[in-house]
């Protein structure tokens, strides 16, 4: 290589460290994993589409898709425990990358139940990235495309380097977060389980599910549900319009 000449690779990590360190000095947690979504999407060769999921003890949560079609797919893979995403949280390879080249062919094998979701929403290579930087922090950077064989040995290193880059920035806004706060919405969270358990006879199990697929379905955060049974006496069995916006 000429030595006056950039490496694409460098230029293309340095590119996407200035667009996520913009947001790091405001602390905010969600803002750093939107700035991670944005910069991988436009960063990594092949990428359609993108997400992060996040997984607190055994629920895993959808972040900042960037479509209603990837957060589908998002959730099916949380619901199913299984998929390229549930893969990269749990037993990457040293890379902390794993990939589906076709899920239309082989690797409709290895992920039997989710790759024909993925198919039928025109999504056929899918690569995700690790960025869990301690055990307090699991999630994974999620990159679709619609081409198979999408993703090829540069990007699949330009996905591994970026998602060490991402976990450090991650760390540090989780780490500077307002701790306070997570804590308060696993409370109130906790709460709502034991008021719908008790109004309904029911589980706390039962009562969580019935509280994570109302907040589904109205597309709204689940401590966001919660705060309103607690405190608004919301029946999870209310009908979708009714339900307030967050």
């Amino acid at each position: 290589m000429d030595p006056d000449q950039s490496d694409p690779l460098v230029v293309t990590l340095r590119t996407a460290a200035h667009g996520l360190d913009v947001h790091r000095s405001i602390r905010d947690l969600e803002v750093t994993l939107a700035q991670i979504v944005a910069a991988a999407v436009e960063t990594v060769p092949g990428v359609d589409a993108g997400s992060i999921s996040m997984a607190h003890d055994a629920v895993v949560e959808t972040r900042h898709p960037t479509s209603h079609e990837i957060e589908v797919l998002d959730e099916v893979q949380g619901d199913l425990l299984e998929g390229p995403c549930i893969s990269a949280l749990n037993d990457p390879a040293g890379d902390g990358v794993v990939l589906a080249r076709d899920l239309a062919g082989e690797d409709a094998l290895r992920w039997p139940r989710f790759a024909p979701r993925a198919v039928e929403f025109g999504y056929r290579s899918l690569m995700s990235t690790q960025l869990s930087a301690d055990k307090h922090i699991r999630a994974a950077l999620n990159l679709y495309s619609r081409t198979p064989n999408a993703f090829d040995e540069q990007a699949r290193r330009i996905a591994g380097l970026f998602g060490v880059q991402a976990a450090l920035l991650l760390y540090g806004s989780h780490h500077a977060s307002n701790l306070t706060r997570a804590l308060g919405s696993r409370v109130i969270i906790e709460q709502a389980k034991g008021y719908l358990a008790r109004r309904n006879g029911e589980s706390p199990d039962d009562a969580f599910t019935r509280l994570r697929a109302y907040a589904r379905r109205n597309r709204l955060r689940l401590s966001a549900v919660a705060e309103d049974v607690v405190h608004r006496g919301l029946d999870c069995d209310t009908t979708p319009s009714s339900a307030p916006r967050r």
